[in-house]
């Protein structure tokens, strides 16, 4: 070892280079640690951004109570059961709005939520490596699609679409058959609820499949690979431990694709109808939400009962929002608790 350091041989003395080494190189600099205050003063930023929003909502609130109270004090719960409006003779109801509201998002969830579901699952498990990346970002490139132009396409591409290829072939089909009938009966011209349900259901689809995706992917491949290991096909791998593994995220992206579609406006406005009456209950029959209602009639609303009802309205909304939110959790709450049994 003495003739290799003096010959300066030191690759075969690898502990002889490190001690070289360590003498060259200057030790590390020591990083000063950050004092409680800083731990203190971050505590306090992220206390003030979660009061701020809560503060924030109970503002919304009470600004929509406080400007609907004419109108609450007027009508009371029975404005959630009328279905007159009628600004001339300032009579007003919101059961058409909630009606429609309720049920073009419930059709838009119909439509979605397998659609989405199987997107989730191609871009997961079944698509190939090449088609995976272009897929995904063709499908996340619709949501940033203008809810307006989704509006005009389905006023004046899908519209007339449904009505020639869908509605009139199902009026025949169904003539003279009680039930059935009325649910296609209306006028042939493509707006209505269904048109308006549809249009959602391609809106809200790239939000729940890209939810739906990234819950997926997040799912243990030790858990995957377990379960074909035992002769699981893809469908049980899938629906007895992806989704049972990734409940809560499947769960929240339906619920974020709901919130989209209740409060979708331009899109809505164009293709349902904008009617304020509820004549039939036919999936084609033009209608009226929430907030095509408001962006339709807010601008031109006078100081009183009309304003008062529309903030009434937008109060409502709120409100739905709300309990949907609070069903989610009870649900998510529920199944866990169902777990914690079977176990």
């Amino acid at each position: 070892m003495s003739s290799t350091l003096a010959n300066g041989d030191f690759s075969s003395t690898p502990s002889a280079t490190q001690s070289v080494r360590a003498m060259i190189q200057p030790p590390p600099v020591k990083r000063a640690r950050s004092g409680p205050m800083a731990d203190r003063i971050f505590g306090w930023i992220a206390k003030g951004a979660a009061l701020f929003t809560l503060g924030m909502l109970l503002a919304i609130l009470a600004s929509l109570t406080i400007s609907a109270w004419p109108a609450i004090d007027k009508y009371g719960l029975g404005f959630l059961t009328s279905t007159t409006w009628d600004p001339v003779k300032e009579e007003f109801g919101g059961l058409v709005m909630i009606y429609g509201t309720l049920a073009t998002s419930f059709i838009a969830l119909l439509i979605a939520v397998p659609v989405s579901f199987g997107i989730a699952l191609f871009l997961t498990e079944l698509s190939p490596a090449w088609l995976k990346r272009p897929l995904g970002t063709a499908i996340e490139l619709l949501a940033a699609v203008p809810s307006i132009v989704y509006g005009m396409w389905g006023l004046l591409v899908f519209g007339p679409v449904l009505a020639t290829y869908v509605q009139q072939p199902l009026q025949a089909a169904f003539a003279g058959i009680p039930y059935l009938g009325a649910f296609v009966s209306g006028p042939p011209v493509g707006i209505g609820i269904l048109s308006a349900g549809i249009i959602l259901a391609i809106m809200i689809i790239p939000f729940i499949a890209a939810v739906m995706r990234d819950v997926f992917e997040v799912t243990p491949p030790l858990l995957k690979e377990s379960a074909y290991g035992l002769g699981a096909t893809t469908w049980e791998v899938v629906t007895k431990v992806v989704l049972p593994y990734t409940k809560a995220g499947v769960i929240g992206g339906i619920m974020l694709g709901l919130g989209r579609a209740i409060g979708e406006t331009m899109a809505v406005t164009f293709v349902i109808g904008n009617f304020n009456q509820l004549d039939s209950l036919s999936l084609f029959q033009a209608a009226n939400s929430i907030t095509s209602a408001l962006a339709n009639e807010f601008a031109e609303a006078g100081e009183g009962l009309h304003q008062a009802s529309l903030m009434y309205l937008g109060l409502v909304l709120f409100f739905i929002t709300f309990v949907i939110l609070s069903l989610s959790k009870m649900l998510l709450a529920q199944l866990r608790k169902n777990e914690g049994a079977k176990t």
